[in-house]
């Protein structure tokens, strides 16, 4: 019945059935939709789910046992901002994957098995703010360049993962970070490391858990927070000298005295035969000189 009392006409009540019944065919299987949203929140999916519509917003795939995210499947969802892909099983490669989604805003791969991030993996996703990576074990790799293009990035998490090293300019020049989760990783704070460190305590971005952003390795930093391990990297790596170091300045030195007295040697044999070579001329004169 229409609000006035009066009974719809057929042909609004059957456009009206038809819609209603392409929306309920066009979700996924096992799948729940909404306007604009598809979630399929812990429903055991082993693939990623066919016949989302294509105007979806917002996916959620979050636990399930999804490996594989088809890059060809998602270019379809143009206008997808949101991606919920939690709890699941991707991993290894995932350069390009995401080259159709570009405008995506908000990219969860937390619990995963993730091992590497590289120029590819993001590079097209220029309105991405915020990644969330943590809980990737198998992640060690974050290339320096590895968000390059992801200018708008503003959250940032990889805690709880593999990651020994992360080159400061990885994070650095990202203009508008202010979230960078760094918790419970296995840095190795060697000399390298020192640069990263300096920027950690020197910038204004937030570092939520910084208890718990400590040195795994070498064994003499073991578990020290970032603050106490910048002043020791600054006595060992710019007060004091390596063996290597000594080794080095030896041999610059030997080769400076070596250089130094093969000089004084052609020196002197450039003096000696100049001298005999002078005094063999005043000898010939001097017998010229005698015979007229």
């Amino acid at each position: 019945m229409s609000p006035s009392g009066r009974p719809w006409p057929l042909s609004l009540m059957f456009l009206l059935g038809m819609g209603m019944a392409s929306e309920r065919i066009n979700c996924p299987s096992r799948c729940s939709c909404q306007y604009l949203e598809v979630n399929c929140t812990g429903q055991q999916l082993q693939e990623f789910p066919a016949a989302i519509p294509l105007d979806t917003r917002q996916l959620i795939l979050a636990a399930n046992n999804v490996s594989y995210l088809p890059a060809v499947e998602l270019s379809f969802l143009a206008d997808l901002v949101y991606l919920d892909c939690r709890k699941n099983l991707l991993g290894d490669d995932l350069d390009f994957t995401f080259i159709g989604v570009a405008k995506l805003v908000y990219l969860d791969l937390s619990f995963n098995n993730v091992t590497q991030v590289t120029f590819s993996t993001f590079s097209h996703l220029l309105s991405l703010v915020v990644l969330k990576m943590s809980d990737n074990p198998k992640l060690v790799t974050i290339e320096k360049d590895a968000f390059a293009n992801n200018t708008w990035l503003r959250h940032l998490d990889v805690s709880r993962t593999g990651l020994t090293f992360l080159d400061t300019s990885t994070v650095r020049d990202l203009p508008n970070l202010r979230f960078l989760g760094l918790s419970d990783n296995l840095w190795h704070c060697n000399c390298s490391f020192l640069d990263f460190i300096t920027w950690m305590t020197e910038s204004n971005v937030h570092f939520p858990d910084a208890d718990n952003i400590t040195c795994y390795t070498p064994e003499g930093l073991h578990a020290l927070k970032m603050p106490a391990v910048e002043a020791q990297l600054h006595f060992n790596c710019l007060t004091q000298l390596y063996k290597r170091d000594y080794i080095f300045l030896c041999l610059i030195g030997f080769c400076i005295f070596f250089a130094g007295t093969v000089a004084a040697w052609l020196a002197g044999v450039c003096a000696v035969i100049y001298k005999v070579h002078t005094s063999k001329g005043e000898e010939g004169r001097g017998e010229a000189e005698e015979d007229t």
